[in-house]
This record gives C-alpha cells, sequence and structure tokens, in this order.
C-alpha cells in the first residue's frame, strides 16, 4: 500500500483526494494546507465538472492534518506527496520533494515558466522516486480512443483537429493574478496544447491570437499549430465566459474516412460520422482521467518503473509551447517552437 500525502486542498487537492480514496493501492495518511479552514473541511472549494472535488475533508479521521508542508516532505511514512499548489510554487516543493527521495505527483501545469521545469526535470533525473505530472487529458476516456484512432490510422490521415475548452473564471486571488496563474493560456488551454503534442508530436510553429480582460496573461486564447504531415490543428481556450457559462471541452476531427465529435455537455459526449454509414455513439468509460492517471502513477510506484505516458520532459515540451504561443499572441507573428 502506497502511503500518501496530500499538500493542497483546492479544487485538485480534493480532486485527486477523491481518486486515492476510490484506489485500492494506496491510502492518504497526512493532508496538508496553510490554510487552517481548509484543513479541517470547513471551507471546501468546488470543481468546474460533475462529480469533480466530491472528498470531504472534514470527514477524514484517520489522517495527520498539517500546516506545514516540511512536516510531510522527507517524513519516512510517506512514500508519494502528491503537489496540488499554486502554480508558482511548483518548482520550489518539486525538487524538494524528489531531492528527498518520495515519489511526486504535482499537478499540472510543471511550473510557471520552462525555465523553472527545466529544474524539476534535472531534479527527477537524479532522484529515488518518480515524478509524475497530472496531464489528465492523456488518460480521458473518449480523448484517449481519439489519439489511438490517430495512432493506428484507423480512419486514414488527419486532415484538420480542433480543440476547445471554455468556462467563466473561476474567481479567487491566484487565479486573477496572471504573473501567479499564467492566465487561461497556462492553467487552462495547456490541457489541449498538451494533448496536441501527446497526438502528433512537437509543433514547427504556432499563430495564437487572443486577449487579456481578466489577468495581465491570456485570458482567451486560440492557437495554430504548424506540422508538416497535418493541415490543421487548431486550439481555443478561454475563461473569460461570461459568469453561468457552463464549462465545456470537446474537439472535433476530420480524418481522410471520418469525423470524430466529442462534446462533454452531451450525455452521450463522443460521436464518429462514416461515409455510407448512420452516425453512431462511440461507448465512452464512465470515470474521469484524473482517476485513470493516478491509477497508472500507483501503478508504477508499485512495479518500479517509470512513467512513460507523460514524462517530466513532455510537460517541459508542453510548457515551451504555451510559452511560444503567449509570445505569437503578443506579438501578432508566428513564433517557432
Amino acid at each position: 500500500m502506497i502511503r500518501v500525502g496530500v499538500v493542497g486542498l483546492g479544487m485538485m487537492g480534493l480532486t485527486h483526494l477523491d481518486a486515492y480514496r476510490r484506489s485500492d493501492k494506496a491510502k492518504v495518511v497526512a493532508i496538508c494546507d496553510a490554510d487552517e479552514t481548509r484543513l479541517s473541511g470547513k471551507v471546501s472549494a468546488a470543481g468546474n465538472i460533475e462529480g469533480q472535488a466530491m472528498s470531504s475533508v472534514a470527514e477524514m479521521t484517520d489522517v495527520s492534518r498539517h500546516t506545514d508542508i516540511f512536516e510531510l516532505i522527507g517524513n519516512s511514512e510517506i512514500d508519494l506527496v502528491d503537489v496540488c499548489l499554486p502554480t508558482d510554487l511548483h518548482v520550489k516543493f518539486s525538487c524538494e520533494v524528489l531531492n528527498a527521495g518520495q515519489h511526486l505527483m504535482i499537478e499540472k501545469p510543471l511550473a510557471r515558466t520552462a525555465a523553472d521545469a527545466q529544474q524539476i526535470l534535472a531534479a527527477s533525473q537524479s532522484a529515488k522516486g518518480n515524478a509524475f505530472v497530472g496531464h489528465c487529458m492523456r488518460f480521458w476516456p473518449g480523448w484517449t480512443w481519439l489519439r489511438e484512432a490517430i495512432q493506428e490510422g484507423r480512419y486514414g490521415k488527419v486532415l484538420g483537429a480542433k480543440f476547445h475548452r471554455l468556462v467563466n473564471h473561476p474567481g479567487g486571488p491566484f487565479y486573477s493574478d496572471g504573473a501567479r496563474s499564467g492566465g487561461a493560456a497556462l492553467d487552462l488551454h495547456i490541457h489541449d496544447t498538451d494533448f496536441v503534442q501527446f497526438c502528433f508530436g512537437m509543433p514547427k510553429a504556432v499563430t495564437s491570437f487572443g486577449y487579456c480582460n481578466i489577468t495581465s496573461e491570456p485570458d482567451h486564447i486560440i492557437s495554430h499549430y504548424q506540422y508538416d504531415d497535418v493541415p490543421l490543428v487548431i486550439a481555443e481556450g478561454s475563461w473569460a465566459m461570461t459568469d453561468g457559462y457552463v464549462f465545456n471541452m470537446g474537439f472535433t476531427v476530420n480524418f481522410e474516412n471520418a469525423t470524430a465529435v466529442y462534446d462533454s455537455a452531451s450525455s452521450a459526449p463522443l460521436k464518429l460520422f462514416e461515409n455510407g454509414v448512420d452516425p453512431k455513439e462511440v461507448s465512452v468509460a464512465d470515470v474521469m482521467g484524473y482517476d485513470l492517471e493516478i491509477e497508472y502513477m500507483l501503478s508504477c510506484i508499485e512495479e518500479g518503473k517509470r512513467p512513460s505516458t507523460v514524462t517530466v520532459q513532455d510537460a517541459l515540451n508542453t510548457l515551451r509551447i504555451v510559452e511560444a504561443e503567449v509570445a505569437s499572441l503578443r506579438a501578432g507573428k508566428t513564433v517557432d517552437v
């Protein structure tokens, strides 16, 4: 049984707690948050997807509670430290966990900048423990189906792919501070940037458009990723929608012989259209990618192997693409990656 300590009890910390409590491979033995109202469960963050961040911290009677992260880092009774802290704190505490010889789960993005991420990569390369980055779309049902279809050439070559992720602004001091959060480009849109990389590899260049109207960083961004072998790849991300706008993510991918559409708002989110065949719903497992990524990470630890579905290098590469997107948006021109 892998003994877990979770640091940061906001939306993602609670979401990870949900996954650990459903797993038979792990036991949460410690939780940590500098905010004592969150630590006690008197105040609880909400998710933006149905079924997310459901854990009740107040009901957890078999864990130790801490306001100091260094009571978990280096603790011989904790095998894995799951860091769900604000992005600008990732580099410091990720390196501390890895240098202490523990396994690390770090929520995406890997760091605030690619330069910071490079430090985490260096620490992970000499670390005793595994480092895992929470790029959950690489595990999300429906999206994994798409990636497999692309890799297999199941419906021919991809002619065009469009991804989107839209929601209203979550509010709060961290998300409102572009210098810390990186705006929607780094905190939200990065999911789709990473999935684009997962499907198609590193793009040659990016051309991005968008605006800042809530933070100092892009709050709404649309990017075109340039590849030699795929004519059109586009992703849109925004947290600038009007309050009350329900979170929506999806894709439309046009192959030579089919079109696949995913709409998170639909009860049957994944549909496939083929020539000469009635449109059909593709069965999608009723589980979130968070559970699947954490099960994968725990299996890697149990089996003594390094993660390969998502690596620290992958997460660093995704950050480099996002930084190129932001540079393109600001400069009004195409930027090489």
